[in-house]
């Protein structure tokens, strides 16, 4: 305040973290004592995401692969760390991160791309996917995916007032939870709900997408 740098009704506070621990529980290291580089977790990432793409995507270019790549292993790495309590210590695990079934960003992500999918195949049988309309929510999964959709603003609001990115990482697993099991429950394509249905497909994306951006993770239409 003295030295003019903050005004009046400004908010500073010290943000504490915890500690990086390994698999062993201690403190995360290399095997010859050194700190681990950032750069180096990321690029081995990375390199693990690309060997499981291309394992179910023969097909994609190496272009393609990289890309989602470099989606999937920055975004890992992210979310394993915003997940997490920033005050307590967390084991660093490349399998547990990028679990396809885990509270992980992959996880995440192919949610992501699943509904980006389900509004594609909507457009291109011709179908206009609505941005506005009335909402019938008849089954519990369609309840349930709809207080999940309301939430998000609170969420938000309880990430800001503690400082805790992990208000908004847990909020946006807890939306991908209730999405798939209206997935799995509620048919959306060629269903007599299909303009409702539709309608929470993209309410979903919308939120999940403002998610990923928050938490500075980059989503991917396909995977």
């Amino acid at each position: 305040k003295k030295a003019g740098w903050l005004g009046d009704g400004k908010r500073v506070e010290h943000v504490g973290f915890g500690l990086v621990l390994g698999e062993d529980g201690k403190r995360f290291r290399t095997r010859s004592g050194d700190v681990v580089k950032l750069v180096d977790l990321l690029d081995e990432s990375v390199k693990r995401c690309a060997e499981q793409i291309r394992e179910r995507q023969e097909e994609a270019s190496d272009e393609e692969v990289l890309a989602a790549a470099k989606a999937m292993g920055y975004g890992a790495v992210k979310y394993a760390d915003l997940r997490q309590n920033r005050q307590t210590d967390y084991v660093f695990s490349f399998d547990k991160m990028l679990d396809l079934r885990g509270d992980t960003a992959v996880y995440l992500l192919y949610a992501y791309a699943r509904i980006c999918s389900i509004l594609k195949k909507a457009g291109a049988a011709g179908e206009v996917v609505p941005a506005e309309g009335d909402l019938v929510l008849a089954h519990p999964k369609e309840r349930a995916l709809a207080l999940s959709l309301s939430a998000f603003p609170q969420a938000v609001d309880f990430m800001i007032a503690e400082l805790a990115p992990n208000k908004l990482a847990n909020y946006l697993y807890d939306l991908s939870t209730a999405y798939t099991e209206f997935y799995q429950e509620c048919k959306v394509l060629e269903s007599p709900e299909q303009a409702s249905r539709l309608l929470l497909c993209r309410a979903t994306l919308a939120v999940m997408a403002q998610c990923f951006k928050i938490l500075g993770i980059i989503p991917l239409e396909k995977l």
